[in-house]
């Protein structure tokens, strides 16, 4: 008990300096965005360890929430002791009804009366058109529809349910909307970063329009893609989005980017969205919701960007929906038309050359824009892939080198592939192996492979046959197999 008194009492002191910090810079606000979550968080640990008292949980309510005099905030926010339930919020059903089965991913859409311009419609379009007949039966589409302008909001549901009639039948498309009597305050908010009040009104209930969004699809699909109304969307953008997932089995990740703008393509596990929605609420006039990702995904611990290329959506608004400023960001990774990405089924990789810092063996094997860097190979040294379960592969493709580290390639060396695992889980190696070819200014690609290989595949190495001074960069790894991804 004593530790929690002192928690009340940190908690507090830290709130009073929340009003002398109005006025700091961003590096303040960042600070005391970092000092709150802790002490939520450690709020939260307590209150789920049944180490609080039935009153004690009323007074650390009471306390976080004391300096906020409406009473359509602190209705927001008193699921705040549970961050993976969901938020008390009814929603309105504009088209569409609730879904009768799961899905595999969720997109989610929040629009509001733009000044200039609308694109709703054309992102909804690109999303089913660019989807395949089999890929539409995994998907559902949820538009928000944020505005509290009736008429516009009418309106929209009509051109919606004139154009998708379909899709809404079918199960595939629902529009819903948020009273305005679930938002928090919007007005007289912080000003940090010395934007002007009508700046801060708009990305703050930007951030609640969010989370309303996530609270609503927490439990449609495995998966929830983050989108805006102003995108278009690279054709069997499902399909990829199944591969890079299945490719990354085994590891740990919480946020998956598809675009490197805003939160354009963000992909998140659904058992994260209460989480995400809570977080969004609590610190929603705090900053843009871009930058809470970013804070989102490092407090769960994820540390780095796992971003993939080429990106699936592109921007395509011209006109900002705040204001209707001109907005002309364009994302130069992304490629319309359906790209050949590989499958790289499941696999341990391991080397037996000198790894340069944190340049692992797995990094070769990715789709995100990184590599394996190891320091000058040896005559006979490895790099071995050993696959979870024996596959038949179509064609595989290596590339070493970097545009500006163009000699560290391998200059002498081949690739093989073998059967009849032998060995422990951490030193797993074939016993035979059949070479396949070698490479060539650095590079490598075979096809066909099926045809030249008689066995199905346990193994695959890269062999140094020669040894050299330069290090050795292995860009990608890329294998496309006979058989579909799960199979």
């Amino acid at each position: 008990m004593e530790v929690l008194y002192a928690f009340l009492f940190t908690l507090r002191f830290t709130l009073k300096r929340l009003d002398k910090m109005r006025c700091l810079r961003k590096r303040s606000a960042v600070s005391f965005l970092g000092v709150l979550v802790i002490c939520l968080l450690f709020m939260n640990l307590y209150i789920e360890d049944s180490y609080v008292l039935d009153g004690d949980k009323q007074l650390i309510r009471e306390s976080a929430t004391h300096q906020l005099n409406s009473e359509r905030y602190a209705h927001t926010f008193k699921d705040l002791s549970n961050f993976s339930g969901s938020i008390n919020v009814s929603y309105r059903y504009l088209a569409g009804t609730p879904l009768l089965r799961k899905r595999y991913l969720t997109i989610g859409l929040s629009s509001v009366k733009r000044k200039k311009g609308n694109y709703l419609l054309e992102t909804i379009k690109s999303i089913f058109e660019q989807s395949s007949y089999e890929e539409l039966k995994e998907i559902a589409v949820v538009v928000h529809l944020a505005e509290f302008d009736s008429a516009w909001c009418d309106g929209m549901v009509q051109d919606i349910s004139q154009k998708f009639a379909h899709h809404v039948i079918a199960g595939r498309l629902m529009v819903i909307h948020t009273p305005e009597e679930y938002y928090p305050v919007l007005d007289g908010l912080k000003r940090n970063y010395n934007d002007p009040e009508d700046r801060v009104k708009f990305r703050s209930k930007q951030n609640v329009d969010y989370a309303f969004l996530l609270n609503f699809c927490a439990n449609l699909s495995d998966y929830y893609m983050m989108l805006e109304d102003d995108v278009r969307c690279a054709k069997n953008f499902l399909t990829v989005v199944k591969k890079v997932i299945t490719s990354r089995e085994g590891t740990y990740w919480v946020t998956l980017e598809f675009s490197k703008l805003g939160y354009i393509g963000k992909l998140y596990h659904s058992h994260d969205l209460p989480r995400l929605a809570h977080f969004l609420l609590m610190f929603y006039q705090e900053m843009p919701c871009d930058w809470l990702l970013i804070h989102f995904r490092g407090l769960l611990a994820q540390k780095d960007v796992i971003r993939f290329k080429p990106s699936l959506f592109q921007h395509m608004g011209y006109y900002s929906s705040y204001k209707g400023a001109e907005n002309k960001l364009k994302d130069d990774d992304f490629e319309e038309d359906s790209f050949d990405l590989p499958d790289n089924p499941p696999a341990i990789l391991y080397t037996n050359m000198n790894v340069f810092e944190n340049y692992e063996a797995s990094k070769a094997y990715s789709s995100v824009d990184e590599y394996f860097w190891g320091k000058a190979p040896s005559t006979g040294d490895f790099y071995v892939i050993v696959f979870e379960k024996p596959i038949k592969i179509n064609r595989i493709k290596v590339i070493t080198g970097t545009e500006d580290r163009q000699n560290d390639i391998l200059h002498h060396g081949a690739l093989e592939v073998g059967e009849k695992i032998v060995g422990g889980k951490k030193g797993r190696q074939c016993t035979t192996y059949l070479r396949l070819g070698e490479f060539k200014n650095g590079n490598l690609e075979i096809t066909d492979v099926e045809h030249k290989v008689l066995f199905d595949i346990n193994c695959m190495r890269i062999l140094v046959t020669k040894s050299q001074k330069e290090w050795l960069i292995i860009r990608s790894i890329s294998i496309w197999t006979s058989q579909p991804p799960n199979q």
